[in-house]
């Protein structure tokens, strides 16, 4: 391939390998597709898998909001009914009841009731409740990070500004304790960009002060141990619904029996999350398992992360921007060696599915290793190497047809051109050919009292008619020596026939000469009279390939078998208006009748040279 070929192959490949780092490193369009993959595969991954059974959820339901309608109203329920729960569950001694509502506004109607929750609330130490980050613009008025700070059990960092404000949405002193406050944590819903989301916060950090989430903050407390980090990566376990439920209504009924139908220690050393699925109440959240999965229940995955240490992990952007350019590089190297674009487009499908498979395996171990945009990257840059390859094909091949069809019939152009065929391949081969030489006889002496444009005219309609005649026969047309035409048969098409196809031609050319004779003389044309030829023939091995500059080439055969067809040729005055040699009469075997016309002495040869002529069959 020259440098010039070359270039635009480079070009594309150096450019897609730049947006390649560029995306997938900075600009990040495609995240969203590729986000969407590997959701697909964690969401197949988690089909197959069970949720740890010892967290448990009390699911304020439909039916818990239908049937206790009568004997705690509408929803929100006056707190001592969860009061009540608390007090039922702590007698089971679970690990810890996590609540996932908000008690940020008191009971101005019913306060007795919120009291009733404080005092329950008063007698154990495992009970976690939520709060919440307001939006940024309320910091101002917010309260100083300083001062809440050990009442909620937020960290200071080296980074800590000292007289920063917040705005957190904490449950209202009147129906939490402040003592109680220090097993707050944020249960803030952690979006990515494209609004789905799959990390969980641990710790969130305002202006230098860490804040635990409620699942950081129970699994801290239960002594398991948080990760460093803003967040985790979720790892889900089953679909919506996965984790064990019971209705809040069932289990409310149940505490307040005298005689129990539920099991003692049900909830014995569980984590019991307190919540919502119910459609109604609106506590539905986009993950990577459904677009309206309950808030409850992502609470639940993060805690079952944290407990059994089986958050997942993302490959850092190095690993898909160096798979990336090694597909391109590879793609690069086998397009610069012109293999063929079908085959590579089969091994990038056969890639493709394997990267595939193994970045859905990953997701089973709980890595996430992005494979879609070095793919897609990968296949831009495929289908961009194909097209210049496509262009660059059909421009050789259009510069191909241009060269061969001077020499060459178009449908001998065509096979060649269907091969592949270029001036380089054709070029250097050692060939059994016949080489046929024919000159015009009597008609130099004539054309020079003929004007030269008549002349010209002249012989061109003399030498199409004859090269009409050598295509017609599939020979190569090597080239014209004034008014000498040179053929030659068996190159660059191989054709064991080669001598009976030149003979044949040769006869033919013949019949065409008097037909041209008998035009002219019609035409009365003085020249018809003495216009001859001489045709010679033998048959060899010959070099044969395109001699000359790389800005004119000419398709020839060279050697001692070009320089004896030319040496009969100049015998045949006299003679016989066709001569072949002995080697040509013994390639044509009995396709011909062969009347012997004597041996004569060659220039560059001892021996004399036998010739015949040569006549068709009888019919």
């Amino acid at each position: 391939m020259r440098p010039a070929q070359k270039k635009p192959l480079h070009i594309a490949a150096a450019l897609v390998a730049v947006l390649a780092v560029l995306e997938i490193g900075y600009l990040h369009v495609l995240a969203p597709l590729e986000n969407r993959l590997l959701d697909f595969f964690v969401r197949a991954q988690a089909a197959t898998l069970a949720p740890d059974p010892d967290i448990v959820i009390v699911d304020i339901d439909e039916k818990s909001l239908a049937e206790m309608q009568e004997t705690a109203g509408s929803w929100p329920w006056p707190r001592s009914v969860h009061g009540e729960l608390v007090a039922g569950l702590a007698a089971q001694q679970p690990k810890a009841m996590v609540f996932d509502i908000l008690f940020a506004e008191p009971d101005k109607f019913r306060p007795e009731h919120d009291r009733v929750f404080n005092d329950a609330l008063g007698g154990v130490t495992n009970v976690y409740l939520a709060m919440s980050r307001l939006p940024h613009e309320a910091d101002p008025k917010g309260e100083p990070l300083a001062k809440v700070a050990p009442l909620l059990g937020i960290s200071k960092t080296a980074r800590a500004i000292p007289d920063a404000t917040i705005a957190l949405l904490v449950p209202s002193p009147e129906v939490v304790d402040p003592a109680h406050w220090r097993r707050l944590g944020l249960i803030d819903f952690l979006e990515d960009p494209d609004g789905v989301g799959r990390r969980y916060y641990l710790r969130y950090d305002a202006y230098g002060w860490e804040i635990p989430s409620l699942p950081a903050r129970v699994a801290q407390d239960l002594g398991y141990e948080v990760p460093d980090g803003e967040s985790i990566v979720l790892a889900w376990r089953g679909g919506v619904g996965a984790f064990e439920h019971v209705s809040y209504s069932d289990l409310h009924q149940d505490f307040g029996r005298k005689e129990r139908k539920r099991p003692a220690d049900e909830f014995r050393d569980k984590i019991v999350i307190v919540g919502t699925a119910a459609t109604g109440m609106y506590d539905r959240r986009v993950t990577p398992i459904a677009s309206l999965y309950p808030g409850v229940e992502v609470i639940a995955t993060a805690l079952d992360n944290l407990k059994n240490r089986r958050w997942m992990t993302r490959a850092p952007n190095a690993v898909p921007i160096v798979l990336a350019l090694a597909l391109i590089g590879l793609l690069f190297l086998a397009f610069r060696r012109r293999w063929n674009a079908a085959r590579l487009a089969g091994s990038l499908a056969v890639v493709s599915v394997v990267l595939l498979w193994a970045s859905y395996g990953a997701v089973g171990r709980g890595s996430l290793v992005p494979v879609f945009e070095p793919l897609a990257f990968a296949w831009a840059f495929f289908f961009a190497a194909s097209l210049i390859a496509y262009l660059r094909e059909k421009r050789t091949r259009e510069q191909a047809v241009t060269l061969f069809s001077r020499f060459l019939n178009p449908q001998v152009v065509s096979q060649l051109v269907d091969e592949g065929a270029t001036p380089e391949s054709l070029s250097g081969q050692e060939k059994e050919v016949t080489v046929l030489f024919s000159d015009i006889r009597g008609f130099t002496a004539h054309s020079e009292t003929h004007p030269p444009g008549e002349i010209v005219a002249l012989l061109n309609r003399y030498f199409s008619r004859q090269v009409e005649v050598i295509f017609r026969h599939g020979g190569t047309l090597d080239k014209f020596i004034g008014d000498c035409i040179m053929a030659f048969w068996g190159a660059p098409v191989e054709r064991p026939d080669h001598a009976r196809a030149a003979v044949a031609a040769a006869l033919e050319m013949t019949q065409v000469l008097e037909a041209f004779k008998r035009e002219l003389a019609a035409q009365g044309s003085d020249i018809a009279e003495a216009f001859d030829v001489g045709i010679g023939l033998h048959s060899g091995r010959a070099v044969v390939g395109f001699i000359g500059a790389e800005q004119k080439l000419d398709y020839t055969a060279i050697g001692d078998t070009v320089n004896l067809a030319s040496r009969i040729e100049g015998l045949t005055k006299g003679v016989s208006r066709v001569l072949v040699s002995r080697d040509t009469v013994e390639a044509c075997g009995s396709a011909f009748d062969f009347a012997p016309r004597g041996s004569y002495k060659v220039k560059g040869r001892t021996q004399e040279v036998e010739l015949f002529e040569p006549a068709p069959k009888p019919a």
